[in-house]
């Protein structure tokens, strides 16, 4: 097995297929794939909502045996018309993944989501669990009211001085409904009003997501990535990312029979370890490894290593 030493992920790959898919009247998701178009086929789910697939993402897995596909949702990166939240909601998603499947001749796939990814992929299990060769969850997240608390505000009792910085670019009196008055600013068809504002939403949650700071990454994304991942990801938080009326614990009791592995972060501070544990509690079968030294980011060295470890594993499964 050859692998970058640094992070321990597989080198650098370039997809052989990208192509846009028209998923409704509105929207058309990116998709690619890469390594071995007759490898066993594995879809990777990206988080947010809002954020869009990055190349990195492909290397966590084996390009020898996978037939690795990546897209972006419903007004993500490549996705059309870019920031469009109308007809965008997880049962939308959900059903992008399957048109993507049916799309593309996969009868099965093995599922790896991350953040929201790990919600998105709960919920395709959930909705079309034949399809599913196996689960592999990163920094679970359900979208529970307990969990949307934490990240608007409760995350202050660790990082106060982010809070601080998010709070205080609105004026005095906005700074109870914090997001609201983003979205209010996020959503004007001003850029010079929603780039600067998105920015700085999006930085709050870059600046929470490792348990060890990192070095500024260097250039940021253009306005308008910035505005469109700020809007998805709002649109989504301010309607309970479309789940929260449900019981998604109860209902992952129904994929006994689909192997899963959950990885998470013991210092996650977007996504605190307590629903990975939970998750855990209601799939008795899953493996759970909490890594006792990283935060939320999927490229953290234990978190890779964990989630290395679990596609090595799945290179067993014959679907």
């Amino acid at each position: 097995m050859s692998q970058n030493s640094t992070y321990n992920l597989y080198p650098e790959i370039d997809f052989y297929h990208s192509d846009t898919l028209k998923v409704s009247k509105t929207h058309a998701i990116y998709y690619e794939e890469c390594g071995n178009p007759d490898g066993r086929p594995v879809v990777f789910l990206h988080g947010g909502p809002g954020s869009g697939c990055n190349p990195n993402q492909r290397r966590f897995f084996d390009p020898a045996h996978y037939r690795i596909i990546l897209l972006d949702q419903r007004g993500c990166g490549r996705s059309t018309p870019l920031g469009e939240t109308g007809d965008n909601t997880i049962d939308d998603l959900v059903e992008d993944i399957e048109k993507l499947r049916l799309h593309l001749g996969i009868q099965r796939w093995i599922v790896f989501g991350g953040s929201w990814g790990s919600t998105l992929g709960i919920a395709y299990a959930i909705a079309h669990p034949a399809t599913v060769a196996g689960l592999i969850l990163r920094g679970i997240f359900l979208s529970r009211q307990t969990e949307l608390d934490w990240f608007l505000g409760q995350s202050a009792q660790f990082f106060p001085e982010a809070w601080n910085n998010l709070l205080d670019y609105l004026p005095a009196g906005e700074r109870s409904t914090v997001l609201e008055a983003y979205a209010k600013r996020i959503f004007s068809d001003d850029i010079t009003i929603s780039a600067p504002a998105a920015a700085h939403w999006n930085d709050y949650e870059n600046s929470i997501m490792r348990l060890l700071p990192e070095a500024d990454s260097g250039t940021p994304a253009p306005d308008q990535i910035q505005v469109a991942r700020a809007r998805v990801q709002i649109h989504y938080i301010m309607h309970g990312c479309f789940v929260s009326q449900r019981n998604l614990l109860e209902e992952v009791k129904k994929l006994g029979q689909i192997p899963t592995i959950i990885v998470q972060g013991r210092y996650d501070m977007v996504c605190p370890p307590l629903t990975a544990w939970q998750l855990k509690q209601a799939m008795p079968h899953a493996q759970f490894q909490m890594v006792s030294d990283a935060g939320h980011s999927a490229m953290e060295p234990g978190t890779c290593a964990a989630l290395l470890a679990a596609t090595e594993q799945y290179k067993a499964l014959h679907y």
